[in-house]
């Protein structure tokens, strides 16, 4: 597996980045998932989750499991492992949001654990797709977990898994081990898949050039929906963005149906919001942006912005757009601030190696910037996106309303989200949610970029997830050359008209 950026930690407790998070699922699996098609949380290692009353949660391990060193998963490491997240010694930066749901963790049998939260919370069963470690081997430094595949080492730029032979939450990986190894230059992962010295990437070839490798003999892509959202953010304490009409104007400037067709190769989904179509919770019914370019400009009209001397000569006003140093990403910027021009928004757009570019936007030192999001499997993630105790400040950098959005109506709201428990009840209020924020557009949701992956033909049995995780890997088969060629000379004489 080749991946383009360095790994920092596959301890469940240390894995920020996307890729830290999917490897240490490997490893160490939590007591619920959502990894599924419907990014509907599940058990996992849990065999049931137990409401005792409105703060107090009882989760009863499955009988039988072992950790990869064959010892067994008890409540006592369940506990260690969110204890420990919890403790200040630890530096773990999940311990602000995991302080703000658990006041304890507490062992009731050898296969029993319970929950005490500080207040209700309707996210519970998300909230435990974390990590198990074991006790004895994390107190030795040491990752061991109960996933399909143990690690045998780590380096920032090289880990190698093998197969837990212990697992079972499901069948025993069908691989025997997984090499994975940074890459970090595009051309090089392109010809190392071509080339057929790697077998396996995901979501990290550009998406303009999946037809042309696509059509290379020796690899093969798969690509499906994605629960990962590409947006434009906009400063919203900005002197000209703070008005709605200007950040509206924007949205309705821009022509992504256009841009996914010319840049995606039509591999992507247009978003209306965070979620994705597909989510339980996902609401069609909002304040929607279709191109439109004479509404943009009465907007901008409205707003106090009138062209002072017609299309193509002076701007209306100007704005920076920041973006990392990727070219494919460049190169949607300057489409996407083509297309503003073309309303009087002079658009200089700036690059930036990603450390500093995602600096200046953590500090606020931006006007427009484009990201993408984390996989979007709960409906809280709009409180953690745009509820105003979530914009960042000299002390915490590391939240997520990074656009400085307030609304006070929104914030009621997405408090009620997550203590309301009925399911219905909760369907309803982000639907409101997803209505008062896409009014408001405090970022343009732009599209959902499918996940796509790119393996060599040898490979088979992959099913790409939405929330791009990893979870399937475990199904992957490798069918060596030699075995190939026999089965390819089999098929050769039994169906001798068959098309290659």
């Amino acid at each position: 597996m080749v991946l383009e950026t360095t790994l920092r930690d596959v301890d469940p407790r240390f894995a920020i980045t996307n890729y830290d998070v999917k490897l240490s699922r490997l490893i160490a699996p939590g007591l619920t998932t959502v990894d599924s098609e419907d990014l509907e949380p599940r058990l996992h290692l849990a065999e049931s989750l137990r409401r005792i009353d409105d703060t107090h949660w009882r989760v009863r391990l499955k009988p039988g499991l072992l950790f990869s060193d064959g010892t067994p998963v008890s409540a006592s490491d369940v506990a260690f492992t969110y204890t420990s997240v919890l403790a200040e010694e630890t530096k773990s930066l999940y311990r602000k949001s995991f302080g703000e749901r658990f006041s304890e963790v507490r062992v009731v049998d050898a296969n029993e654990v319970e929950f005490v939260l500080h207040s209700p919370i309707a996210t519970l069963q998300s909230d435990l797709d974390f990590g198990i470690l074991s006790e004895k081997a994390a107190l030795a430094g040491k990752v061991v977990g109960a996933g399909p595949f143990a690690l045998k080492s780590f380096a920032p730029e090289r880990v190698e898994l093998t197969r837990n032979t212990q697992y079972s939450l499901g069948p025993v990986a069908k691989i025997e081990r997984v090499v994975v190894r940074t890459v970090r230059d595009g051309n090089a992962r392109n010809l190392m898949l071509v080339g057929g010295s790697a077998d396996f990437t995901q979501n990290a070839v550009r998406v303009d050039l999946v037809d042309f490798i696509e059509r290379r003999k020796r690899v093969s892509v798969v690509s499906g929906e994605s629960a990962i959202l590409t947006y434009l953010m906009m400063h919203n304490e900005d002197p000209l963005l703070s008005d709605v009409r200007v950040r509206r104007a924007i949205a309705l400037a821009i022509d992504r149906k256009r841009i996914v067709e010319a840049k995606y190769g039509g591999r992507a989904t247009l978003a209306t919001g965070l979620l994705p179509r597909f989510h339980w919770a996902y609401e069609g019914d909002v304040p929607r942006y279709e191109f439109d370019r004479e509404r943009a400009a009465a907007l901008l009209d409205e707003a106090g912005y009138p062209d002072p001397d017609g299309p193509g000569g002076e701007p209306r006003f100007r704005v920076s757009y920041k973006t990392s140093a990727s070219q494919f990403r460049l190169a949607v910027a300057r489409v996407i601030a083509a297309q503003l021009s073309e309303i009087g928004i002079a658009v200089d757009v700036q690059s930036f190696e990603f450390g500093t570019f995602f600096a200046d936007v953590k500090k606020g030192n931006y006007q427009l910037a484009s990201m993408q999001t984390s996989a979007i499997s709960e409906p809280d993630f709009y409180y953690t996106y745009f509820h105003s105790s979530r914009i960042p400040d000299a002390d915490n950098l590391h939240v997520h309303n990074r656009w400085h959005y307030r609304n006070a109506t929104l914030d009621a709201l997405v408090e009620r989200g997550r203590i309301t428990m009925d399911r219905d009840a909760r369907k309803d209020i982000y639907a409101e949610v997803q209505r008062i924020v896409a009014a408001d557009v405090p970022i343009v949701p732009l599209w959902h970029e499918h996940n796509i992956a790119v393996m060599n033909r040898s490979v088979t049995g992959y099913a790409l997830l939405p929330n791009a995780r990893l979870a399937n890997f475990a199904s992957i088969e490798k069918t060596s050359k030699k075995t190939k060629a026999a089965t390819t000379n089999s098929v050769e004489k039994t169906t001798p008209t068959a098309k290659p």
